[in-house]
């Protein structure tokens, strides 16, 4: 218990600092970065409540070469979209079960790599998850015969495993870049709008100038009638 309450105080010192760097403003973080900051001693997450008062907003949250092989504990991440937890020591459906619990109708990329995965079968938590991204490298159950074909068929929502799609193409678009590329075409058209307007109003000056060029004919026309009543 002593060595659990060491990692807790350890755990919230590093997430006190990672929150200032990620918020300043002390609003509640969106992005969490622990990569390197904790060596757990019982290979465990700290205790939920460490991690509660930050879980509400996170959408990014990274926890790499943290030595841990469990992931009990892990609070409710509504938002979270994003969950990297490479260079560990994780195995097994249980702590893919957790991360489907915490996250699971959220999250759309996850990081596994370097962890210890060895059958496929460890990741059925995973097939009822919306997850799009999905990184195993370095893991042994990428030496799995037809490890490809079984992981793209058990997670149907997948795009992507190990930066690579089902057939083969690589992933070069962050799901950042894909979010700029729809607030850009929401602008273009938006700018689209504004020029037909513009040209409407065009249009319409050319109508007034019709309307002089006809009230300048009638004068015309006029002084034409005098001219004639006078030769009379």
């Amino acid at each position: 218990m002593a060595a659990a309450g060491e990692d807790d105080a350890v755990w919230d010192r590093a997430i006190s600092a990672a929150s200032k760097t990620a918020a300043p403003s002390a609003a509640a973080p969106k992005t969490l970065t622990l990569d390197g900051t904790v060596k757990s001693t019982t290979g465990r997450l700290p205790s939920p409540a460490v991690l509660e008062r930050v879980a509400a907003s996170l959408e990014e949250l990274s926890v790499a070469g943290a030595r841990l092989s469990s992931l009990a504990g892990l609070p409710r991440l509504p938002a979270l979209r994003r969950l990297s937890l490479p260079d560990n020591r994780l195995y097994g459906a249980a702590a893919l079960s957790a991360v489907a619990e915490a996250c699971g109708a959220t999250l759309r990329y996850l990081d596994l790599g370097n962890n210890r995965f060895a059958d496929v079968e460890e990741l059925v938590p995973l097939a009822k998850v919306g997850i799009e991204a999905l990184d195993l490298y370095q893991c042994p159950v990428t030496k799995v015969k037809g490890y490809r074909e079984k992981v793209f068929a058990l997670v149907p929502s997948l795009k992507y495993l190990d930066g690579v799609d089902a057939e083969g193409n690589e992933r070069f678009e962050t799901d950042d870049e894909e979010d700029d590329e729809e607030e850009e075409d929401e602008e273009g058209d938006e700018e689209d709008e504004g020029g037909e307007e513009e040209e409407g109003e065009e249009d319409d000056g050319d109508d007034g100038e019709g309307d002089e060029e006809d009230g300048e004919g009638d004068d015309e026309e006029e002084e034409g009638d005098e001219a004639v009543r006078i030769l009379l």
